[in-house]
């Protein structure tokens, strides 16, 4: 074998998504090589109706882990691989099965919608599964009198409820990445781009939503820049949208919204950039990790997911 650094990594993992009948699926957040050479790059909703619909017989994942277990879920006939599975998701985290299932008991006779930002055992306890760019739809399309629990972000969560009027409990979690944006730092860099629109998403804390001209979920973002008139962005959300946003709209110019710790680089998700091409590579490669749930889990978990899909499907979403 020889060494890595000969390897032309792009040539060979098309090679071996040729020969495997693979496709990568990556998420925004990956760096813009691997969403170069992503058979399908998208938000959360996106990759979910990609994973449930596609010709492959191995999905990698480039993305994190409970990415990949929902691709696996939607096509669990599919072998599904994650390249590093210690890609997890600070805001899956901090939503504990056992935990969450107290906070149910506690908050009776309330639906559960939950985030895709959660663990599939999470998952599992829910009755509807949401992403940042359908969960206002989605709570709008339950009857008002329904009483709702959203998990695992505050922040979401309490834009949603701001936004709909319903009964809502919201559970508190938060994603290290979008609590980490400086109000002060972005109203620094307004002062010096004037001209620049804040576009944030709602996963940021309420000081940073209430500056913002538009809020919107990673593809809202991406799509507001493409048919707004303006030329010049802050972005609050993890940089790695950037690549498309330049891509789709060369003339325009995307300021990165700066973390409160200007030295820790941390308004980028380092689960997300634990994928590399070289992982990504080796992964095709050898066939590991392979993403495997429980049996019983996994129906549970499929219920609330097909459940979102119809609703934005029927919402045409």
């Amino acid at each position: 074998m020889h060494n890595d650094s000969s390897i032309n990594y792009v040539a060979e993992i098309e090679r071996l998504k040729a020969e495997k009948n693979a496709i990568v699926l990556a998420h925004y957040y990956q760096t813009g090589d691997i969403q170069d050479i992503a058979d399908f790059v998208g938000d959360s909703l996106a990759l979910s109706r990609k994973a449930a619909s596609n010709d492959a017989d191995i999905i990698l994942f480039a993305g994190v882990k409970f990415m990949a277990e929902t691709a696996k879920i939607l096509s669990p006939e599919k072998k599904v691989l994650l390249p590093d599975i210690a890609a997890g998701c600070s805001l899956a985290d901090s939503c504990k099965a056992e935990d969450f299932e107290n906070f149910i008991k506690n908050n009776p006779g309330r639906s559960v919608v939950s985030y895709v930002n959660t663990n599939v055992e999470i998952k599992a306890l829910s009755d509807i599964i949401c992403t940042s760019s359908n969960a206002i739809q989605i709570i709008e399309s339950l009857p008002t009198e329904e009483k709702i629990i959203f998990a695992p972000d505050r922040n979401l969560g309490n834009y949603v409820l701001s936004k709909t009027g319903h009964d809502i409990v919201v559970w508190n979690g938060t994603c290290h990445v979008h609590e980490e944006f400086s109000l002060e730092a972005i109203l620094n860099l307004k002062r010096i781009n004037p001209e620049a629109k804040i576009i944030v998403h709602p996963e940021c804390e309420l000081p940073v939503r209430m500056v913002a001209d538009y809020i919107g979920s990673t593809s809202g973002l991406l799509k507001f820049t493409g048919k707004d008139k303006g030329t010049c962005y802050i972005v609050a959300t993890e940089p790695g949208i950037i690549h498309q946003m330049k891509k789709e709209n060369p003339g325009k110019e995307f300021i990165p919204a700066p973390p409160r710790d200007s030295t820790c680089g941390c308004s980028e998700c380092n689960f997300m950039k634990l994928i590399t091409m070289k992982k990504i590579y080796h992964c095709l490669n050898n066939e590991n990790v392979e993403i495997s749930i429980d049996k019983d889990i996994l129906s549970r978990a499929r219920k609330p997911i097909k459940r979102m899909m119809e609703i934005s499907e029927k919402l045409g979403l």
